[in-house]
């Protein structure tokens, strides 16, 4: 099992970019699948990105495609979310989630058994 947690959050005007990092504590990172999710308020938790555990395969909601990449670095058992061309509906908490020993990456938060605090990111416009 692994331990989340985020940080790289922050104020941005839109258009702005800004890379949240997910630190990950316990044995065998490279063997979890890891994902972001967000959660505006007064709106339910949103999948945002996965990454697999297995070869570095992504899945990205619609609303981020083309602006925000994940990556992940086993060797520092970290992944990040670089995010660019950032909008004001992209306002929320963060969350970083890991899904459960070499269990593949999906959508649904369901799939995760670990999450972090969330960090918060705002955008103005």
């Amino acid at each position: 099992q692994v331990q989340v947690v985020e940080s790289g959050g922050g104020l941005v005007q839109a258009g702005g970019s800004l890379r949240l990092s997910c630190a990950a504590s316990g044995r065998s990172f490279s063997n979890y699948a890891l994902a972001w999710f967000r959660q505006a308020p007064g709106k339910e938790r949103e999948f945002v990105a996965a990454i697999s555990w297995s070869g570095g395969g992504t899945l990205y909601a619609d609303s981020v495609k083309g602006r925000f990449t994940m990556s992940r670095d086993n060797a520092k058992n970290t992944v990040y979310l670089q995010m660019n061309s950032l909008k004001p509906e992209d306002t929320a908490v963060y969350y970083c989630a890991a899904a459960g020993f070499r269990v593949e990456h999906g959508t649904s938060f369901t799939e995760y058994d670990t999450w972090g605090q969330g960090t918060q990111v705002t955008v103005s416009s």
